[in-house]
């Protein structure tokens, strides 16, 4: 078993912001439920499911070696067309033939089918940040400003998935 370390790497906190997106950004809940509940003509649209190279911060979370490659997905959550909120998902390639297989079945479906049905899996403290325009994972979603995200690790006999939310400028409540 590997150990998963959360430390605040790269300014990821425990202090969510405050306003209106305190309430969203804090639930330990499925977003993607939330979501589909308060907005119109929920859907997802999967952007893809590969091999790259994590950021480093991931990398550290997931105890990979420098160079290692990492499992990420990544999906946007929309209302009808309006990009709601980039999600990005990390996990090391040789977990997907043990306890993530399930990932690589869900094709279009959302993340949250597994996570949050599962009794088997846990939830670790969410962590926020509020990333600058140019962060890779905006970079990686296509976003040209600073927006606000949240991570949590979640364990499934032991072994870490990253799943990282990006609520994007298009998100209002």
């Amino acid at each position: 078993m590997r150990t998963v370390k959360l430390t605040q790497l790269d300014a990821w906190q425990h202090m969510p912001p405050t306003g209106a997106l305190r309430k969203w950004i804090t639930d330990r809940g499925s977003l993607t439920a939330r979501i589909d509940g308060n907005f119109a003509d929920f859907n997802l649209v999967r952007l893809g499911q590969q091999l790259v190279v994590p950021l480093s911060d991931e990398r550290r979370v997931l105890g990979l070696r420098r160079g290692e490659l990492a499992v990420v997905r990544e999906v946007v959550l929309r209302s009808g067309v309006t990009p709601l909120v980039f999600a990005h998902t990390v996990v090391n390639p040789r977990d997907l033939a043990g306890a993530w297989r399930g990932l690589s079945r869900l094709g279009a479906r959302p993340l949250a089918e597994m996570l949050f049905h599962d009794p088997l899996i846990s939830r670790l403290p969410i962590e926020y940040r509020k990333l600058r325009k140019g962060h890779g994972l905006l970079q990686r979603g296509g976003i040209n400003t600073a927006a606000w995200a949240r991570r949590s690790v979640f364990l499934k006999g032991g072994l870490p998935l990253l799943v990282t939310e990006v609520f994007l400028p298009s998100f209002t409540l």
